[in-house]
């Protein structure tokens, strides 16, 4: 198993993986095709098995008004046939040790139980436009203290509405 870079050659593997991991879900393949198409900043990286991609994680930009503000963990996925063995956990842990990202806030909309585990907590500030008491918003090295809603890459508003739970790691039970 190997993490790498995404390259435009893992491109199609990634939103082959996508549709898979969430199934019933076009947004997140459509959604990460957008930012690629776009040229939007994307730190991303995949985790590979016998040439296959098997995990994915992707951070875009937060922003304050038109300031970037830190970035936003969404979409992870994992092949759902690799689920449940610590595959996401590993991918996710190396992001988070990555320079780029090692001193960011960083955003999640997810869910609360599995992102605590990797330092995100609660917050309250900013306000997450996608979850209504930001239940499932969560935080890490946050210092905001006024009150204002979180923005999103333009990608994120088009096509599929998303989900309440967008970035959240849903687990087969």
């Amino acid at each position: 198993m190997k993490i790498q870079k995404v390259t435009i050659d893992h491109r199609p593997k990634v939103y082959a993986l996508l549709q898979r991991a969430f199934p019933g879900s076009a947004y997140e393949a459509a959604l990460v095709q957008k930012l690629h198409e776009n040229d939007k900043p994307l730190l991303e990286w995949v985790c590979i098995h016998t040439n296959k991609v098997i995990a994915y994680v992707a951070f875009s930009h937060a922003f304050h008004g038109r300031e970037v503000c830190g970035l936003h963990l969404a979409p992870m996925a994992v092949a759902p046939d690799f689920q449940k063995q610590g595959v996401g956990s590993e991918l996710l842990r190396f992001a988070l040790r990555q320079e780029a990202i090692a001193s960011q806030t960083l955003y999640v909309l997810g869910e609360p139980g599995y992102y605590r585990r990797f330092g995100f907590e609660p917050c309250q500030v900013p306000v997450c436009p996608f979850d209504s008491g930001n239940t499932h918003f969560l935080s890490m090295r946050n210092t905001a203290s006024n009150s204002f809603t979180v923005g999103y890459e333009p990608e994120f508003m088009t096509g599929v509405a998303p989900a309440a739970t967008q970035g959240k790691k849903r687990r087969k039970g």
